[in-house]
């Protein structure tokens, strides 16, 4: 009987030893051969970012520290939040959007903005004849694959990619999945004339076999035109990764985007910090700030503002309009879907900041007197 206890214990741990074995091999060569996790930076390239001065011992850092404890207190918080998230963190339907028609981006005006919001980060910016997109994010789901994520809120996008036609510019605020999004990426790059992305994220692209011409990398308060555009990369306190070994190995940042008829602030994703004066101080004033204000907590404040900040970093750029961003698609954070919406348009009434909340797919046009009467079609989609 000893001998059959042994032999019995003996088989259970050599099949446990080839599972894990062969759990480990796959998921190594699921982060090395999946393009979706993209490029990784060169040794000639970590010369060239050392001189920033944000770049150390193979990672870029922020101006400002930033403050995620990692312990068994903080990791426990998290399990709990993420096993019990609050009962409203999605919706229990598929939320409507309003449809873009194609025909309608043709006639669109030369010497006008329009601003259509396509859902989280996501941005379709017209402006002077020109097309740009924001963190084109088209996919059901903000993760290297549907195992690790969950669903977008709506089915559809206002537009697809198909009935897009050429895009001039495509700007990303960082390299995480809920902004740059391979397969939206590898469809777009045919119609794109130009990506602007922070330092190390063109690694990404040039895996994804888009040209090197076409992608322009810029530092900290570098500028860059794009025929009578200007685009100039500006901090955010934040973090960048696509797998588990590349953790701030690229940068981040968020946007402004400049011609003679409109200034437009992208804040990308990020703590508070001082750099929001620094940018309204040398930038501002703008017509309109796109502002982050959603999966947020406590655990991680350093790196995504309470909507309550969000105001005032709005305010410290010198927004003239808030359109709050970085909600109403994904589930990334515990709290309820509707929680940032509800807590930025209070505190906006509160500090007298003009605020739009357009609905996804609904444009905003930016005039004199931009339209700030919107609906609160969040309440009755709850």
């Amino acid at each position: 009987m000893n001998k059959i206890i042994k032999w019995f214990f003996t088989v259970l741990g050599s099949l446990v030893l080839i599972i894990l074995v062969t759990a480990l091999v796959i998921g190594v060569a699921f982060l090395n051969l999946s393009p979706q996790f993209g490029g990784t930076v060169s040794d000639q390239q970590k010369e060239r970012y050392r001189i920033t001065g944000h770049y150390e011992e193979g990672i870029f850092i922020n101006d400002e520290e930033i403050v995620m404890e990692i312990n068994c207190h903080s990791i426990t918080a998290m399990l709990r939040e993420t096993m019990n998230p609050d009962p409203n963190v999605a919706p229990d339907h598929n939320i409507e959007v309003e449809k873009i028609n194609p025909q309608v981006l043709q006639n669109f005006s030369d010497t006008l903005t329009r601003i259509t919001w396509l859902g989280h980060s996501s941005f379709l910016i017209e402006t002077g004849g020109k097309r740009i997109l924001l963190d084109p994010v088209f996919s059901k789901y903000a993760a290297p694959h549907h195992f690790f994520g969950r669903a977008r809120f709506h089915r559809e996008m206002p537009i697809t990619i198909s009935e897009l036609s050429t895009i001039d510019a495509v700007i990303i605020s960082h390299d995480h999945y809920d902004h740059l999004d391979y397969p939206s990426i590898v469809e777009l790059k045919d119609k794109v004339s130009q990506f602007f992305v922070p330092l190390g994220v063109g690694n990404h692209l040039k895996r994804w076999e888009i040209g090197e011409d076409k992608i322009s990398e810029l530092d900290w308060w570098q500028e860059a035109s794009y025929e009578d555009l200007k685009i100039i990369l500006t901090p955010s306190r934040h973090m960048s990764g696509r797998g588990l070994t590349d953790q701030s190995a690229t940068l981040w940042g968020s946007w402004i985007i400049q011609n003679e008829y409109t200034n437009i602030y992208f804040s990308g994703d990020g703590g508070y910090g001082k750099h929001f004066k620094e940018i309204g101080q040398k930038y501002g004033p703008f017509d309109v700030g796109l502002m982050e204000c959603g999966q947020y907590n406590e655990l991680w404040k350093d790196v995504h503002m309470m909507p309550e900040e969000s105001v005032v970093a709005a305010m410290d750029v010198q927004a003239q309009l808030i359109i709050p961003i970085h909600w109403g698609s994904f589930a990334l954070a515990t709290h309820s879907w509707t929680d940032p919406i509800e807590r930025i348009t209070q505190e906006a009434q509160k500090m007298n900041m003009p605020i739009a909340t357009p609905k996804i797919g609904e444009p905003v046009q930016l005039t004199a007197f931009p339209r700030t009467n919107y609906s609160k079609w969040w309440v009755s989609e709850r």
